[in-house]
């Protein structure tokens, strides 16, 4: 029952992230992701003549461009899990951004937007120093920065397990491909040297024929001079010589 209330917090979390950062963006159809900022998250002077605070070390861009995508809801909550994990106690930029969203229906300029939503944070409780809302904002830039490098880190792993995989395994078929595309040029050319000699054996079996019958012939008439003579001698021998 807790792991359902706490699904459900992060699903109503999540939608009104949503809210927050994209206008009017309907539940269920997807909208074009626009392009993240590839700056140093954003600093401000303390106060109007204090220095500059230190920026965050922002997370160094992919070599490879991101494909253009659209709102995946289960990204969605996936950040708002991300980003509850990153939320503090007390008013921070969360509340500061969800102030300066219901402002953006009213006919004011954008400073104008910003100062009234910098008042109402400090009526909330929030810090008067608005370094400690940039500091605030900085570690929702860094929770989302680390959890891009672990995301990243997937990616390049099932880039290597699964397109990697299936790289070898195309190289591998092309390899036997080639393989067989030799044994077949090879069989090929053993069937063509087969036809050739098969036409000479049809020659040469007519050959052997003809001189096999030739030395048949020339044998049984030469037999038959030896036979014939031999007879005649028998029949002479009986005629001319008595016992």
């Amino acid at each position: 029952m807790a792991e359902q209330e706490t699904n459900s917090g992060l699903e109503g979390f999540g939608k009104k992230l949503l809210s927050l950062f994209i206008k009017d963006a309907p539940e269920n159809q997807p909208r074009p992701i626009p392009s993240a900022p590839q700056n140093n998250p954003v600093t401000a002077p303390v106060s109007q003549n204090a220095p500059v605070s230190a920026p965050v070390t922002p997370v160094m861009p992919s070599p490879t461009p991101p494909a253009e995508g659209s709102v995946d809801t289960r990204f969605v909550d996936h950040f708002a899990s991300v980003l509850s994990k990153a939320n503090q106690p007390g008013p921070d930029y969360f509340e500061f951004r969800e102030t300066l969203k219901n402002l953006s229906n009213l006919n004011l300029s954008e400073d104008q937007q910003y100062q009234a939503a910098w008042a109402s944070f400090r009526a909330m409780g929030g810090s008067a120093d608005v370094s400690a809302l940039i500091n605030s904002a900085n570690q929702y830039l860094t929770a989302l920065n680390n959890d891009q490098q672990a995301f990243s880190r997937t990616v390049d792993s099932a880039v290597n397990e699964k397109v990697g995989g299936l790289s070898n395994e195309q190289k591998q078929l092309q390899a036997e491909n080639e393989q067989i595309a030799k044994q077949i040029l090879e069989l090929q050319r053993k069937i063509d040297a087969n036809n050739g000699r098969l036409a000479q054996i049809g020659g040469e079996i007519d050959e052997q024929s003809r001189k096999i019958a030739q030395n048949k012939g020339n044998y049984e008439a030469t037999l038959a001079v030896f036979v014939g003579q031999i007879k005649r001698d028998l029949l002479k021998l009986g005629e001319y010589i008595k016992q």
